[in-house]
Order: C-alpha cells, then sequence, then structure tokens
C-alpha cells in the first residue's frame, strides 16, 4: 500500500501563484486579470515579471469576465482571479454568456471557496459553486487537493483549449501528493487500493479520506481511495472500476450534497451501476464564521465524518 506523508502544510492558492509564475516565463500568450486581490491570490511575482500581461481591473468583477473573454480574441489565454464566490455567483451571467456560451479559453481561478475560507463567514464562503459551473455546457471543472497538484493543475489548463474553472482555497492544508502521480484533466488519481468501501474525495477532503482510511484500516476495514481533481469531465472508469470491487462509496467534498461532486457520481451510477452511496458534504446550509478546524468538524468535513460515512455505507451493501 502506498503511504502519502503530509511534506509540510501550505496553501492551494500558493500553488496557483507559483504555477501562474512558471506560465509567466514559459507561455508568452498566457496575461492575468486580478479582481483587486493580487495577495489573496498571489499574483504579485507574476506581475513583477511581466507587468505588461497584468491587468488590474479592480472590484469590477463582471468587467473582469468581459476583458478576460475579448482577450482570447486576440489569442491571449488569460487568468482571472477573485474569491470564488465573485468568480461564480457575483459574475455568472457574464460567465455564461460571454465565456461559455461561445467557449472562450478563459481560466477562471477561484480561491477561498468552501467553509475553510474562516472567519469571514457565510457571505464569502460559497458551497455552490460546483453546481453552478458544472452545469455550464463546455466547463470543465477542476478542484486539487494540496500546493503540489494545484499548481500542476495551473500549468496543466493552459494546454487545454476551452474554458476552466479552477478552484482552490485559502488555509494551510497537508501537502501530499508528487510529480510522480501526474496531472492529466479528466482523469482520477488511485491513492490507495481496497475491497470494502471506496472513497472518493476532491480538493480539502482528499487527504481527510486518506487519513480515514487509516482509521478504517485499524478497525480491519479495506478502503480504496480516489483523488477525483476534475468533477468534470468526471472519470466514470475509476469509479466504477472501484464500486465492482467495494460494492458500496462515500463521497467527501467541501461543498453543498446538491449540486456537488458526489450529486455527479450518484447520477453516474444510477445510469451504469447503482450502488449504496453516502455524501460527506454540507446538507444544503450556508456556512458560518469560525477557523477552519471548527467548521470542518461541525459541518462533518472531517476524516471521523468520512469514517462514519463509510461504517453506514457497508451495512447497507
Amino acid at each position: 500500500m502506498t503511504k502519502y506523508i503530509n511534506q509540510g502544510s501550505n496553501d492551494t492558492r500558493s500553488g496557483f501563484g507559483d504555477g501562474l509564475t512558471e506560465l509567466g516565463r514559459t507561455r508568452p500568450e498566457v496575461v492575468a486579470l486580478c479582481a483587486d486581490l493580487i495577495g489573496s491570490l498571489k499574483m504579485q511575482t507574476f506581475i513583477d515579471e511581466n507587468p505588461e500581461r497584468f491587468f488590474q481591473v479592480g472590484i469590477a468583477e463582471a468587467n473582469m469576465m468581459g476583458i478576460a473573454a475579448g482577450l482570447t480574441i486576440g489569442g491571449k489565454i488569460p487568468f482571472t482571479g477573485t474569491f470564488a464566490n465573485f468568480s461564480t455567483g457575483r459574475v455568472y451571467d457574464q460567465i455564461r454568456q460571454s465565456i461559455a456560451y461561445s467557449g472562450k479559453n478563459v481560466k477562471i481561478c477561484a480561491s477561498h471557496a468552501g467553509v475553510t475560507l474562516g472567519e469571514d463567514g457565510a457571505t464569502h464562503q460559497i458551497l455552490e459553486d460546483i453546481g453552478l459551473m458544472k452545469m455550464l455546457p463546455g466547463m470543465t471543472v477542476i478542484n486539487p487537493c494540496d500546493y503540489n497538484q494545484t499548481k500542476a493543475a495551473t500549468i496543466a489548463i493552459a494546454d487545454h483549449e476551452g474554458p476552466v474553472y479552477l478552484r482552490f482555497g485559502r488555509p494551510k492544508v497537508a501537502n501530499f501528493t508528487t510529480s510522480a502521480l501526474g496531472f492529466e484533466i479528466g482523469k482520477g488519481i488511485l491513492l490507495q487500493a481496497g475491497t470494502d468501501v471506496t472513497l472518493v474525495a476532491t480538493g480539502h477532503l482528499v487527504w481527510e479520506a486518506l487519513e480515514a482510511a487509516k482509521v478504517l484500516a485499524t478497525e480491519g476495514i479495506s478502503a480504496e481511495v480516489i483523488n477525483i481533481h476534475t468533477i468534470k469531465p468526471l472519470d466514470d472508469e475509476i469509479i466504477l472500476n472501484s464500486v465492482n470491487k467495494t460494492g458500496c462509496i462515500v463521497t467527501a467534498e467541501e461543498h453543498n450534497y446538491l449540486g456537488g461532486m458526489g450529486e455527479s457520481i450518484a447520477g453516474m451510477l444510477s445510469r451504469k451501476n447503482p450502488t449504496p452511496l453516502e455524501f460527506v458534504a454540507t446538507q444544503d446550509s450556508f456556512g458560518e464564521s469560525g477557523t477552519p478546524a471548527q467548521l470542518m468538524e461541525k459541518y462533518g468535513l472531517d476524516k471521523n465524518a468520512i469514517v462514519s460515512k463509510a461504517k453506514k455505507v457497508i451495512q447497507r451493501k
């Protein structure tokens, strides 16, 4: 069994910033736009090295999306940067009409997603963004799990033709993936083989799933752990192969269970291989102010919640 070790905590938004910096050095067609949150999005190094390829739009997110769409016409690859709430809910009309409808090659890069935004509270902690974006025709939706994977994803989406929603977070979390895992859009990653239950996680919940698998192992339960970094297009094959072995599945995400990754997986399984499934996700609620750790525990988004749901779904086989 492969052992994944925390190489030291880091925030996924820094993975985005460092990936963007690397693109700035290797891809002259990449440009960046920001809605007055340069520090929060870790974009300063890109700006310092490429001042003529950066556009500070200010607190005008809808305008930023329109400008980004226009830049693609001249062959640029624009990366927009602001909080996930402002990257989706505030500008949904502009994304739908100016980017998705015409298939513009815009990379919508969204930080501070989910309850781990923490003390800023419910108004900023969007838990609906994956649902909003995955429903747009032609939109690719990516939610990496740690610093290394976020950096790899940022670089990878520059090669993808078409609109992309890249979601990442604010807090420092376990950094445990390596370059050996690779990053391919639309392809999940089997992190750990198992026979009794499938744990499919995305974003910050991937590390929690690995930790949950350790707990389950002490109780004689063998858990298979899959990292689904690309929610759309979904890797049906890796999930189907797993549930064919285990016979049950738990999905884990820092998002509302309505409209999230789990709902996509449930729909796919209902069509191709009906399987007992339990969700680890927020239960149709807004967030609140608190530390990331407090909120992950309160809203049932930690390893303990995954362990509990795994035991429950095993009983349903």
